[in-house]
């Protein structure tokens, strides 16, 4: 694992008084062409629901996203652009949305479009039915991946071998479509690509994740990001300290002493 070069300043928060219900928190770069439809999928699927704000942060992009977004920003009073000056990698851009959001509970979704805001109040509602102690996250699982076959064939063996080290008990982490709190999010342990290991990151603090069947959708706009060799090697790496993580975790039993 890797830690970042530099602490991430959270960005200045607004006045308590407009603190809305949720933050749905967008990391992209190079994503020009999938920004405006995702903010409009996003205010029709909240819309009435609840009171909510979009949190787009653009790492670096090298395209027309800073623009997009500027455009799109003097429109709609819900949305906030955060921006890295060059790209420091998805889990960083994760970390600088959360931090600046403002809401107790967050969404993520990524930037490409495929994740379908419309399964967002299935989460919520998820997370207000069931009675599980200290539900942290309820994780997405996407069904019928409308990716490559050399990427579903790639995430299925590394989900599998995940979940055989971590012994996380989770489907899909690699499913951008989450819901969690925003003070568990920011307690865990930063590292470079730890948004592949939220679930197990968030189970080893002591916090329970559930899981729901989500929507997965075909890339409508640009290119895709992944490589399978370059990250195979990271994310080995990667497992290997999450797993020398839960090793290290000691979880006391504390008991107030009476007077």
């Amino acid at each position: 694992m890797t830690e970042p070069d530099s602490p991430i300043a959270p960005p200045h928060a607004k006045p308590a008084d407009a603190v809305p219900a949720l933050s749905v928190v967008v990391p992209v770069h190079n994503e020009a062409g999938n920004i405006e439809p995702l903010i409009s999928e996003i205010d029709a699927a909240l819309a009435g629901r609840i009171d909510f704000e979009i949190v787009y942060i653009d790492d670096g992009s090298g395209d027309g996203s800073a623009a997009e977004l500027a455009g799109l920003r003097t429109g709609n009073a819900r949305l906030r652009v955060l921006r890295h000056r060059s790209q420091s990698g998805q889990s960083a851009a994760l970390w600088t949305g959360v931090s600046g959001a403002r809401a107790t509970w967050i969404a993520t979704l990524d930037g490409d479009g495929q994740n379908d805001p419309a399964d967002i109040p299935a989460l919520l509602e998820a997370r207000d039915s069931r009675a599980t102690p200290k539900l942290w996250m309820v994780a997405g699982v996407r069904r019928k991946r409308r990716d490559s076959t050399l990427k579903r064939l790639s995430s299925r063996i590394a989900n599998g071998i995940r979940r055989r080290v971590l012994r996380d008990a989770t489907t899909d982490t690699g499913c951008g479509l989450k819901l969690f709190r925003r003070d568990a999010y920011l307690a865990l342990p930063f590292f470079d690509h730890m948004h592949r290991f939220l679930p197990a990151l968030i189970r080893r603090a002591g916090g329970a994740v559930i899981e729901v069947p989500v929507n997965h959708r075909p890339r409508a706009a640009g290119a895709s990001h992944y490589g399978m060799w370059d990250r195979a090697w990271v994310g080995l790496v990667d497992m290997l300290g999450v797993a020398w993580l839960q090793r290290r975790m000691k979880s006391p039993v504390v008991e107030e002493m009476d007077d």
